[in-house]
């Protein structure tokens, strides 16, 4: 078994497995905005990803496979070692712990009147957490080299950290939660234990690594509030039991070469064409999101209704294209959401459609190179999230769009560098988001193209490569 000097552990890997009808295994590149953003690093640096058997078709490969260990295992990604944890502690650690706890921690999500709950059945799900980053912890103490360094992703696996410290004192092991992070009287949902056993547990990192100040901040002051840490903000360091941890910002951005390289492929293209044969010459309001319910769909169409009940002057002249991508149906919350989007937008549909006129356009199938279509073609960008680490949509429209007005949530992590020139909103007022999709429409063009080349540049300040690059260096 070859020792690894750099190793990286998240919940998705970049390589996912299906079966055909008749059983044999058909490879694809893994989903998510971490799988695509490390897909060039993993060219230019070579590491081992340490990632969870998601489906039947993941097992079957991993079952196959000595240890788990893919070692071509495709796209470019490098050697990969899948885990093949039993189905039910999978599901109650990613789907109830962290899906359905932490996410909504971290999101200020919950409906405090009925929810959370933690009873009896939560402490199973919290053992199946233990035991799922556990698993994690087992398999990068087996592969790494001595002194390697570890690279531990997001709030999936907030215990691996320390469970790693204690198999392999040696290594240089670092978190980075994509996510924002709660403050301490949100935080304090949780039990006491809990909330102590995930701060802990990232403080076995020697790096722990957040998207903006922040996020960095509300981490600093939980360790103070619920483990008595000493906290030194001003060199952001966190003392614990005798270790010191530093506390690291790392704004990711997007590598805008490959990112427009990709949106000038033929696929690309000919979704421009059915664009603009949808919606004409109008103007474009366009949002790209997964039905999660940190996204604010609903209050989004909201505003987009409201414009059209202000502004009866833009009816016909404008066209919102909402792509809305179904995002864990497997939670009844998610399942519900996306059925309230649907209805928002028939409502809008409804009260405004004529026969030469559709004023929203939804679309709630996955379609990579139609997004890009429709980045290119906006006049207006829309994110507004209750509440988002960073949101990479916020970076990637204005590469794209010469001229996209960018209106953006407070609440987005983005909004620390690109607020000066976005219109910002408060994502619960939907008055004043109706207000700012039509100050964006109506922005003078010099001021839309000096505004948009400014967030173009802050968009690609730290790309993909260069954002691994400077956490790899923090724990030299």
């Amino acid at each position: 078994m070859r020792a690894h000097s750099v190793l990286i552990a998240s919940n998705r890997g970049p390589v996912a497995f299906t079966l055909s009808d008749n059983g044999a295994p058909t490879m694809r590149r893994g989903g998510g905005g971490l799988v695509s953003g490390l897909s060039d690093v993993a060219r230019e640096t070579e590491f081992l990803w340490v990632c969870a058997a998601l489906s039947d078709g993941d097992r079957g490969i991993v079952r196959q496979a000595p240890g788990g260990r893919i070692d071509e295992a495709g796209y470019d990604t490098g050697p990969v070692r899948m885990l093949d944890i039993p189905p039910a502690v999978f599901h109650r650690a990613y789907n109830a712990v962290a899906n359905s706890t932490l996410w909504f921690v971290n999101h200020l999500l919950y409906n405090t009147p009925v929810s959370p709950q933690f009873d009896t059945r939560f402490r199973r799900e919290w053992e199946s957490y233990r035991e799922y980053n556990g698993a994690f912890a087992l398999a990068l103490a087996e592969d790494a080299a001595h002194g390697a360094r570890v690279m531990v992703q997001d709030y999936h696996l907030t215990l691996t950290p320390a469970l790693l410290r204690v198999e392999r004192p040696d290594l240089r092991i670092a978190h980075f939660s994509h996510t924002p992070w709660a403050p301490p009287e949100y935080f304090s949902l949780l039990p006491g234990d809990v909330a102590a056993e995930v701060l802990s547990g990232v403080l076995g990192a020697d790096h722990a690594g957040f998207l903006t100040s922040r996020w960095a901040g509300a981490f600093m002051d939980c360790c103070e509030a619920f483990l008595g840490a000493r906290v030194d903000r001003t060199e952001r360091t966190v003392t614990y039991e005798g270790r010191t941890t530093r506390i690291g910002v790392h704004s990711l951005g997007v590598d805008g070469e490959a990112l427009r390289a990709r949106a000038a492929e033929p696929d690309v293209e000919s979704h421009m064409a059915a664009i603009r044969e949808l919606a004409g010459d109008r103007k474009l309001i366009v949002r790209i999101d997964r039905t999660e319910l940190s996204k604010n769909i609903v209050r989004g169409l909201a505003a987009y209704r409201e414009f059209l009940s202000r502004h009866p002057e833009w009816h016909g002249k404008v066209v919102h294209l909402a792509f809305a991508y179904p995002s864990r149906h497997d939670l009844p919350e998610y399942r519900e959401y996306t059925a309230a989007v649907q209805r928002c937008a028939k409502e809008i549909e409804d009260e405004f459609a004529t026969e030469d006129w559709d004023p929203l356009i939804l679309n709630v199938h996955d379609d990579y190179p139609r997004s890009l279509a429709a980045y290119r073609l906006a006049d207006v960008l829309l994110v507004n999230p209750i509440r988002d680490g960073m949101n990479l949509v916020a970076k990637e429209g204005p590469i794209l769009s010469p001229r996209c007005a960018l209106v953006l949530s407070r609440e987005a992590g983005a909004a620390a560098e690109l607020g000066p020139d976005s219109l910002l909103v408060n994502p619960f007022d939907v008055s004043a988001t109706a207000a700012a999709l039509h100050e964006a429409l109506v922005l003078p063009e010099d001021e839309r193209v000096k505004r948009c080349a400014r967030l173009r540049e802050a968009a690609t300040a730290l790309p993909p490569r260069r954002w691994f690059e400077d956490q790899l260096t923090a724990l030299l």
